[in-house]
């Protein structure tokens, strides 16, 4: 779908946006504040440019480290790509993964299809969690690989300026 060109006020919308929403109980309605339009307008666009792709998502970025959380890793799993989608919608349902998705294969150095974040208080609960993914997955596993967090990094992505 193409939702066409932003106007002024979808890009105000979205600066006023982009770097997170504010901690408040109506953050819509700050942002309506902020862009000088009424709350209701404001989600009525986003809800459009959601729905159009033009934004991807509104969601939580948590700090794990900051929410007593300092051991994490992605977990990189071979999974046969007609059994991804349901096994993939089973692992994101799982407490202690933050996200997961479908990334294309890269052969032969890269053979990892479904990608999994797992988070835990130390680095045993983080190792009990990818023990109980791989029983999850079980035999439709053909290969999976660990790689540990030593740093967070920053999480921004594309910024209009404005």
């Amino acid at each position: 779908m193409n939702a066409g060109p932003l106007d002024a006020v979808d890009r105000r919308i979205v600066v006023a946006t982009q770097g997170g929403l504010e901690l408040v109980s109506r953050p819509y309605a700050a942002v309506a504040r902020h862009v000088g339009i009424p709350e209701a307008e404001v989600i009525k666009r986003l809800k459009r440019m959601l729905a159009h792709g033009v934004i991807r998502r509104i969601g939580a970025v948590p700090n794990h480290y900051a929410l007593g959380y300092p051991a994490n890793a992605m977990t990189v799993w071979d999974i046969a790509d007609d059994r991804i989608e349901a096994l993939g919608t089973r692992v994101g349902a799982l407490d202690f993964v933050s996200h997961c998705y479908h990334r294309p294969r890269h052969p032969p150095e890269w053979p990892y299809n479904l990608f999994a974040m797992v988070h835990g208080r130390d680095r045993p609960a983080v190792e009990r969690h990818i023990d109980a993914l791989a029983r999850l997955l079980a035999a439709d596993v053909r290969g999976h690989q660990v790689l540990y967090s030593t740093r967070i990094l920053k999480k921004t992505g594309l910024r209009l300026v404005a």
